[in-house]
């Protein structure tokens, strides 16, 4: 269980990384003390013939040692690949110059370790596990699809390893809000076909340097009058009553550019946005540009990384999946994600009266409507393009069937599923965690999980607010330490509140490890406005349904594989006790890789806050020279086996 930060301090709590000594003071004066040097005028002058040349020659050595390292840095700095170091006020300016000290009076001593080196322009939009670098970018068919497959092959960063460059005008991202209707131009990957082809323009209007995702209506597209719309087929008055109906999570397949998730957030509704993987207008990339939580995923053939019963929504708008393939297996995978009572919204032109008239699609209208029956699913209503089906209440309706997909026996794991083959059974009813939507408390109390329901996961109401407050108490720590840093144009004055960080300074946090969400629901308690990504390693223990529960959002994931997302997508990392959990399991990958793949997630400027033991907060500084981050390692006030690792990465940027 993590432990409260107490106070931050110069020396008890003291800032490791800044030289406690002088070389220029108090050894030199106190030696030559010793020495008797000084001590009687005529001894200094008789043998002032004899003692000059060697004092002479000790300043000379001394200033030669440290030229020579000031010369190193310099020049070590000046020649990093190419490349130009771009430091902004949020960087951490006051502290530079004693690590700079100090990185040159160690590079004089123990061997340094190697830096890794700058990739190629082809890596700019790097994604591991999908083998997208090998693609040509010029051949092909621009109208053809090309499926990407998820498939991790592990390579050691000590021979493989490289750090991505942004493209050569990239910026950094437009503050929230207003970063969600602005991007810029230059930091997502897209090309003149998809201007011309019409998929964006409808979406999207592009100025020199931007992309505006606003229009003359409301919202981009109608988005506010089709969210009335599913609400009013739901049952609903409007869209402001989400919540009352129990609908927290949504799962939007195929989501365009997140514009149907900007705007359930504004009604306290967290959307999570999958995709395929894209060479080019990727939609997960977009939509994480604009602040919008989103990740690569795909139903092709293995099952999302989200636990039983995670989604009140799952929804589809023209996603270009074919439900009615292979025995409808792809609508099993949406059962298995929805919430009793939740609902699946598809909307499709083949809904509509016209396209029925064609036999191909009156036969893919009816494999989906019986597969949709035999899952016990109500079909409430139908409007235009759209259509809603309710998962049912009634554990009952499953025995009651008379054909349709098996219900899966107790040897599947229903909760711990990372990347397994789409499985043709239906998760069923056994689970202890089955709860109609409507029964659920209401978002935000639903954060706080009551007696009964901790007890689903063997803890105790008593531990559970222990570890709110710890979390609680580490957030306001954590703000005390960046604010300084971040703000340093905004001084904090005597008797005022700390100073909150710019706005787009934390658009987003992926939680490497994120136990029971702690960090996530400190963060809404201190009123931030970004959203986390809950990360519960496959190494350690599954708090991933408690999660859901708690009405956030996460994902199972295995650190020594690439995370589903693209280069420069998240503002802060942070991992409190990953380090740990990793170093106890064998034959895992090595810091480095972990390290390597934060660097690549991470946006230029971006922050890493690291937490774990003293040993590995000490390995960790190490590894991070390698990646050439900033950094800052405190020990923490408490019983002295925790320390804290403060990185922020540099705007490295490619000459122009």
């Amino acid at each position: 269980m993590s432990k409260p930060l107490s106070r931050w301090s110069t020396d008890g709590g003291r800032i490791i990384g800044i030289s406690d000594r002088d070389p220029f003071d108090h050894n030199y004066s106190k030696n030559s003390a010793e020495n008797g040097v000084g001590h009687e005028a005529g001894a200094c002058q008789s043998r002032q013939g004899t003692a000059l040349p060697f004092v002479k020659l000790g300043l000379a050595l001394v200033m030669a040692l440290a030229l020579f390292g000031s010369l190193y840095w310099t020049i070590s700095i000046s020649t990093l690949s190419q490349v130009h170091i771009f430091r902004g006020y949020r960087r951490l300016q006051e502290l530079l110059v004693s690590d700079l000290s100090e990185i040159g009076e160690l590079s004089l001593g123990s061997t340094k370790l190697r830096e890794l080196k700058f990739c190629s322009s082809e890596y700019e939009d790097y994604v591991p596990c999908y083998n997208n670098v090998s693609e040509s970018l010029d051949s092909g068919d621009p109208d053809r699809t090309i499926e990407y497959e998820r498939k991790c092959v592990r390579e050691s960063a000590e021979e493989h390893g490289c750090l991505v460059l942004p493209p050569r005008n990239y910026r950094i991202p437009i503050r929230w809000s207003s970063g969600r209707d602005f991007i810029w131009k230059e930091n997502v990957k897209i090309t003149g076909f998809e201007f011309s082809s019409g998929s964006l323009t409808k979406r999207m209007m592009v100025e020199e340097e931007q992309i505006s995702f606003r229009s003359d209506s409301l919202m981009v597209d109608g988005v506010e009058d089709y969210s009335h719309q599913i609400a009013e087929m739901i049952g609903l008055k409007n869209g402001s009553n989400f919540n009352e109906a129990g609908i927290r999570t949504v799962l939007d397949i195929g989501c365009g550019f997140g514009s149907f998730g900007a705007h359930l957030i504004s009604r306290q509704l967290l959307t999570m946005c999958i995709a395929n993987y894209e060479r080019f207008g990727s939609q997960v990339q977009i939509t994480l540009e604009r602040g919008m939580p989103a990740m690569i995923g795909s139903f092709a053939s293995k099952q999302l990384p989200y636990p039983y019963l995670s989604f009140d929504i799952v929804h589809c708008a023209r996603c270009e999946i074919d439900w009615e393939k292979k025995d409808g297996i792809f609508l099993i995978e949406v059962d298995r994600l929805l919430r009793p009572g939740g609902y699946f919204v598809w909307t499709s032109p083949i809904n509509t009266q016209r396209p029925l008239h064609d036999k191909a699609n009156q036969k893919k209208w009816s494999l989906i409507r019986d597969c949709a029956e035999k899952l016990c699913w109500d079909m409430l209503s139908q409007q235009d393009e759209t259509i809603v089906w309710k998962k049912t209440t009634n554990k009952k309706c499953y025995s009651s069937r008379k054909s349709g997909p098996p219900v899966c026996d107790r040897i599947h794991d229903l909760e711990s599923l990372y990347y397994q083959p789409l499985k043709p059974c239906m998760a069923g009813a056994g689970s202890q965690r089955w709860l109609p939507i409507e029964y659920r408390t209401p978002w935000p109390s639903q954060a706080t999980l009551n007696s009964s329901e901790l007890g689903i996961y063997g803890l105790q109401s008593r531990d559970f607010a222990e570890d709110a407050l710890n979390w609680k108490s580490v957030v306001h720590n954590y703000w005390s330490l960046l604010s300084p840093l971040i703000f340093s144009d905004h001084p904090k004055r005597p008797g005022d509140d700390d100073p909150s960080p710019p706005f787009n300074m934390l658009r987003n946090v992926l939680d490497m490890n994120a136990r029971f969400g702690g960090f996530n629901a400190a963060l809404l308690d201190a009123g931030k406005t970004a959203w986390v990504m809950n990360v519960v390693p496959t190494s350690g223990p599954n708090y991933l349904p408690l999660i859901f529960d708690r009405g956030f959002i996460g994902v199972h994931h295995d650190w020594c594989e690439a995370f589903p997302t693209y280069p420069r997508t998240y503002d802060m990392v942070h991992a409190e006790g990953l380090l740990t959990l990793e170093t106890h399991q064998q034959d895992r990958c090595s810091m480095l890789d972990i390290f390597l793949e934060i660097d690549r997630i991470l946006r230029p400027e971006g922050w890493v806050i690291l937490r774990d033991t003293a040993p590995l907060i000490e390995a960790a500084r190490s590894v991070r020279t390698q990646l050439r981050w900033d950094a800052r390692m405190l020990e923490l006030n408490n019983n002295g086996d925790e320390k804290l690792l403060i990185c922020q990465k540099p705007f490295f940027k490619k000459q122009q």
